[in-house]
């Protein structure tokens, strides 16, 4: 078990050491659990951070099932099996779609403020979120990165289903898992604190990565 998600981080961090000190490496975390590990991967790879914002269609009545997800760009992932076996309308979809979606353009405000997103096109996009489950949150978005013309996606995650990282290896260029725990149970089971990140903790993370990355472009740290 991880202690917590900066220590997810800093154990996913060391399986990824081919990245460290490239130029053209940048890491995106899922928020908002996602951000701690990926703040803990960027520092030790000394990359820049930034969010991937995408959303979770959660069944109504069961909002933890996923039954797809949105991502930015206009990306929408459904799961056909899980529609169909919780019968679930098309109009029903869409509602929780339009919600979703209010919700990732906030966060999206939220997290950066007047900061750009920072350019994907031909630079190695290291995805991270703090583990998953369908994968259905992660797959949207390599689906929106591959839109943004990444060189390579490495999708990477401290603990997820072993099937699951098998799925994802036909949509990114790589994946890492550092466990694949069986019975998986939930991604919450692997940590001995799992309390919900806040957006006020997702921004100032970010806030503490671009203030390191410009140190790093100067040579003060």
């Amino acid at each position: 078990m991880f202690r917590d998600r900066r220590e997810a981080g800093r154990v996913l961090a060391g399986m990824l050491t081919e990245y460290r000190d490239l130029p053209d490496v940048i890491v995106l975390g899922l928020p908002r659990g996602g951000v701690p590990v990926a703040f803990e991967v960027a520092v030790a790879l000394q990359a820049p951070l930034d969010v991937m914002i995408v959303r979770k269609l959660g069944v109504p009545g069961h909002e933890e099932l996923a039954m797809g997800a949105i991502a930015s760009g206009g990306v929408q992932i459904i799961n056909d099996e899980i529609v169909r076996y919780a019968g679930i309308t098309a109009a029903v979809v869409a509602s929780v779609a339009a919600d979703e979606r209010m919700e990732l353009v906030r966060r999206e405000r939220t997290y950066r403020g007047e900061r750009a997103p920072l350019a994907v096109e031909g630079r190695i996009a290291i995805l991270i979120d703090d583990g998953l489950a369908t994968g259905s949150t992660m797959r949207a978005a390599v689906t929106a990165l591959r839109a943004m013309r990444p060189a390579r996606i490495v999708a990477a995650v401290p603990v997820a289903p072993l099937d699951t990282c098998t799925a994802l290896q036909a949509d990114a260029d790589e994946v890492v898992c550092a466990m694949t725990p069986s019975p998986f149970y939930g991604v919450g089971q692997w940590y001995d604190d799992f309390a919900q990140t806040t957006d006020g903790q997702v921004r100032d993370l970010l806030e503490k990565a671009a203030t390191a990355s410009i140190d790093l472009k100067s040579g003060t740290a």
